[in-house]
């Protein structure tokens, strides 16, 4: 009897964690972020024509994962083998940095632009460290989010940050990644996009 109920309650907290990891995905996540960011730089049609490119820029290199045929675990797409996350990654970057020149060209708002280029900052950040050391990108995701909401709208966008606790553990009970790598990738992406923030806008 206790055996089963083991076996429940492990299934329960799989499932849970399987399900967080799911819907934060970096790919997500930045596509919530550039919603926030450009409702407060734009207003009328030009937000919704700026959300639509900038969430293409974003959900594009998921959706070539996802054509590509990557397998799938319970809810979420994984990107376990080590090429393919490089892949991912070096795809997100060039997706990134296209979509920095877009937008600059377009003259669409500062803030989206340097947004758009912190991202692909950070992304490429991620990409070489991941030659030597596999951090985690979704505990990265998260941080630059709140790094970008806080900036955007103060103290109140440091509650994105309450999400970090949850999908780091997700990532590590999943045995995706050890808790020296959750915190690494929060870190750099808390801190890199900061900077960027700060001394490009201000």
């Amino acid at each position: 009897m206790h055996a089963r109920d083991s076996d429940e309650a492990d299934f329960e907290r799989w499932r849970w964690a399987t399900t967080i990891s799911a819907f934060t995905l970096p790919a997500i996540v930045a596509s919530l972020t550039f919603v926030l960011v450009n409702y407060a730089a734009s207003s009328g049609p030009s937000f919704v024509g700026l959300t639509l490119l900038t969430m293409l820029v974003a959900v594009l290199p998921l959706g070539v994962l996802v054509v590509r045929g990557l397998k799938k675990l319970a809810q979420e797409i994984e990107i376990d083998q080590e090429a393919n996350r490089r892949h991912w990654l070096q795809f997100s970057t060039v997706s990134y940095f296209i979509g920095t020149a877009v937008v600059l060209l377009l003259r669409i708002p500062l803030l989206v632009v340097v947004v758009m280029f912190g991202y692909g900052t950070v992304t490429l950040a991620v990409l070489i460290i991941n030659l030597r050391w596999k951090i985690s990108g979704h505990s990265m995701g998260i941080a630059v989010s709140t790094a970008v909401l806080a900036f955007v709208y103060g103290p109140w966008g440091l509650l994105f940050g309450l999400l970090l606790p949850p999908v780091m553990w997700s990532r590590v009970y999943l045995k995706r990644h050890t808790v020296a790598q959750v915190l690494a990738g929060a870190l750099v992406g808390f801190v890199l996009m900061g900077l960027i923030l700060v001394l490009l806008l201000r």
